[in-house]
């Protein structure tokens, strides 16, 4: 049982460093994401979102399902934002084996997003697959 012990109190730092490390390349992936959108980099967009995914959401009553390539299009689209107008967030990050959910609200002049991000780690790299979002109007 004592081996067991240090067995278990010499291994326990490695596990959450190794944990750590998954949680910031997942944030790393979803920063991409946010800068793709403030820079209208169709190239970020590509890095962090799987070709083909898709992103579900409401606007207003209205509910969208958009294929990646169609979003990106619309998104890459007209000049930078200036990013001072924008601030996006990851509130969590949940990672189980080679899945990941990272939330993260998104306020943006007159508009308050949330999204979940669904990742799945692909030949090492997190890629974004899924978005569900919602929307609401902020007061200004």
């Amino acid at each position: 049982m004592k081996k067991l012990l240090i067995l278990i109190f010499l291994v326990q730092p490695f596990v959450v460093f190794s944990q750590t490390e998954e949680v910031e390349s997942v944030t790393q992936t979803v920063q991409l994401y946010f800068d793709g959108m403030i820079q209208r980099d169709r190239g970020k967009l590509e890095e962090a979102f799987f070709a083909e995914a898709r992103l579900i959401g409401y606007r207003g009553d209205q509910l969208f399902v958009t294929p990646f390539a169609e979003w990106a299009d619309g998104t890459s689209k007209g000049s930078r934002r200036d990013p001072a107008l924008y601030k996006n967030e990851v509130k969590a990050v949940k990672i189980v084996g080679n899945i990941a959910l990272a939330e993260a609200e998104l306020f943006w002049p007159g508009i308050y997003y949330y999204d979940f991000l669904t990742l799945i780690k692909m030949d090492g790299k997190w890629k974004i697959v899924h978005k569900s979002w919602t929307e609401k109007p902020l007061e200004l």
